[in-house]
């Protein structure tokens, strides 16, 4: 049950020769992040969305479990894993506030593993399902926002960044020669980084074909996926890779936090989104980013004002040597610029309005 306490107002008012302080009332809440089948993906962008939650929680001083046998006023899920739809489901029926974070659509689920094509289509209803579990639902953007309407979804949708951990995320002293060190790399190496899964729609398949048209320079992308599971010309390119291409695997983020400091350029060639939590971490480590022009970002971000764009291998090849030697503007304190914007801070207290919200209702 909602919990609820007085708080002291500043006006006072005198009665039997004493002061009695009026009250005025606001609502305590606590919030269930239910982290079923996080296991599953916290090597992903979602898994790093629910620490994003947590962070954003405890900022705004909003109480939360992770125990889904503690009493709490709100349900939050973010995945999409039977047991996730099941419990919300019959947590609504008793009464709980459901809030369903949507991090996937079926666009995002093409070219990714094995058959994702053939599947998009169930898995776009198995997503109404499970979304339509929610009271209201929470998405990065207004991309995706529309993405799910046009699936018929009628329920509330809010628009709310994944967020960016701007105190993490800052650049610190060592941190470039630590990484350079690691990897081997020289001061006079120029570093394309990317992160991602190996399937083809983060870009992999770019990736691996622009460190081969472009020898000089040194390719490392963070981030692993089983190569049994992805289509075979995903596996030809990991394995015929130029030497020049680095795949270390999945790194803690402090690795990830070193390499962005130690990189020359942040290369994100995916193909659809439904954000992009690497792309927010590269802005707010002042990185100069280069990113494919899809229609995402066409709302988010200006070509030319906080980052550069490309459409095809011959565009990616020519603005990443310009930027490397320094011929075009440097974007990167207009990149951070818009970034703080989408501080933890600022995400949790919308999402701390929405809670409100529900609960009022």
């Amino acid at each position: 049950m909602t919990r609820w306490f007085k708080r002291k107002a500043n006006q006072t008012f005198g009665f039997a020769s004493c002061h009695v302080k009026r009250a005025t009332w606001r609502i305590i809440m606590k919030v269930l992040l239910y982290h079923g089948g996080i296991g599953i993906v916290r090597k992903s962008g979602l898994g790093r969305a629910y620490e994003h939650q947590k962070k954003a929680l405890h900022l705004n001083h909003i109480q939360f479990t992770t125990n889904s046998r503690k009493k709490y006023d709100i349900a939050q899920f973010n995945t999409i894993f039977p047991d996730s739809m099941i419990l919300a489901y019959l947590l609504k029926r008793k009464g709980k506030k459901i809030v369903y974070y949507a991090h996937s659509t079926m666009e995002d689920f093409r070219k990714s593993f094995i058959g994702s094509d053939l599947l998009a289509p169930l898995f776009k209803k198995w997503l109404i399902l499970c979304y339509n579990r929610g009271d209201v639902i929470i998405t990065p953007t207004e991309y995706s926002k529309k993405l799910l309407r046009s699936y018929g979804i009628e329920k509330p949708i809010y628009s709310i960044s994944n967020g960016i951990d701007l105190e993490f995320y800052n650049r610190n002293k060592g941190d470039r020669k630590k990484f350079r060190e690691k990897f081997g790399f020289t001061e006079n190496d120029k570093v394309i980084m990317s992160v991602g899964h190996y399937i083809e729609r983060k870009g992999i398949l770019d990736f691996v074909e622009l460190a081969k048209r472009m020898p000089e320079y040194k390719f490392i992308w963070f981030g692993y996926t089983n190569l049994h599971i992805v289509p075979i010309k995903v596996k030809k390119a990991i394995y015929n890779r130029t030497s020049n291409v680095i795949l270390p695997g999945y790194v803690d983020k402090n690795e990830i936090r070193d390499a962005y400091a130690g990189s020359d350029l942040f290369l994100f060639l995916t193909y659809e989104e439904t954000e992009g939590i690497v792309l927010l971490e590269s802005l707010a480590m002042k990185n100069p980013t280069v990113i494919r022009d899809i229609p995402i970002y066409d709302e988010l971000f200006t070509e030319g004002i906080a980052i550069y764009k490309g459409s095809n291998i011959k565009e990616f090849m020519n603005i990443v040597k310009r930027i490397l030697k320094g011929e075009v503007h440097d974007l990167t304190k207009n990149g951070y610029e818009l970034i703080k914007e989408r501080d933890l801070r600022k995400t949790g207290k919308e999402v701390k309005d929405i809670y409100k919200m529900i609960l009022e209702e």
